[in-house]
């Protein structure tokens, strides 16, 4: 994989948590710096297959609100066995995940939403490692203040950031009636990804194949994720469309390095 480049850190922005790109405003930056974030490694293959490999297991997150929501999720149509999702090589996810310390339950929903990426947006070539990095940054892979992923793939217990009211972020007034964040006057980033209500409108994926979106199921925000990255249609192993693309899910230098950093690590074990 190419060497990352990055943003020059400044200590103004170095410490900046990450939420989700619509809570923040968006500043349009000279795209300088670079990461290439592309390569499944070549023992990643697609496979059509209903079921994923099991795994388990800190940034900073708010506790989340007293009465916790439901876990959301929309039932769509009756899955298809063909639609079934791309898979990773078991050896090569048991593999990295022993060297890079990622659940292989996360590990398997970073791989899965990247081939899926590789086969509808070729153009994209979107790596795992940026999926990884941005799961690292945003959730420890699921594993934020206690929480730990199930062999289905959702989180417990769930993952819900403070209320976007302008106190440390930019105030996003709720949008959801507070149906999937649990707080009815500001919205909320949710899930192992960090989305909020009116971005998990719009790029929600069911990564599992069960019918279901599901924004605190690993496999379903995984693909989300990489569907709001590629959106754009850049290719993202050029540098300035990497950052354009992170810009997107969270417009922050020191989140971008973060990733950057993240990815860079990750990347070296395949």
């Amino acid at each position: 994989m190419p060497a990352p480049r990055r943003y020059p850190r400044s200590s103004a922005a170095t410490g900046q948590r990450a939420v989700d790109r619509a809570s923040a405003g968006s500043p349009r930056r000279a795209l300088r710096y670079a990461l290439g974030g592309f390569a499944l490694a070549a023992v990643l293959v697609a496979a059509a297959v209903a079921g994923l490999l099991m795994g388990g297991q800190r940034v900073e997150q708010a506790a989340p609100p007293a009465a916790e929501p439901a876990a959301a999720g929309e039932p769509l149509a009756e899955p298809d066995p063909a639609d079934a999702p791309a898979a990773a090589d078991p050896e090569w996810l048991a593999r990295v995940a022993a060297d890079t310390g990622i659940p292989k339950r996360a590990l398997s929903a970073y791989a899965s939403a990247a081939l899926t990426l590789a086969s509808e947006q070729p153009g994209c070539r979107l790596g795992w490692n940026m999926l990884a990095g941005i799961g690292s940054v945003e959730s420890d892979h699921g594993r934020i203040n206690g929480s730990r992923l199930l062999p289905s793939g959702q989180t417990t217990p769930r993952i819900i950031g403070v209320p976007l009211d302008g106190t440390r972020f930019i105030a996003t007034p709720d949008t959801d009636g507070g149906a999937i964040d649990g707080d009815a006057e500001w919205d909320r980033a949710v899930g192992p990804m960090q989305f909020i209500p009116q971005t998990w409108e719009m790029f929600g994926r069911d990564g599992n194949g069960d019918g279901r979106v599901e924004i605190d199921q690993i496999d379903d925000a995984a693909l989300s994720a990489a569907a709001l990255l590629c959106d754009p249609g850049l290719d993202l192993t050029i540098g300035e469309h990497w950052i354009a693309a992170l810009d997107g899910y969270n417009p922050s230098a020191a989140y971008n390095n973060d990733v950057a950093d993240a990815a860079e690590r990750y990347a070296r074990y395949g």
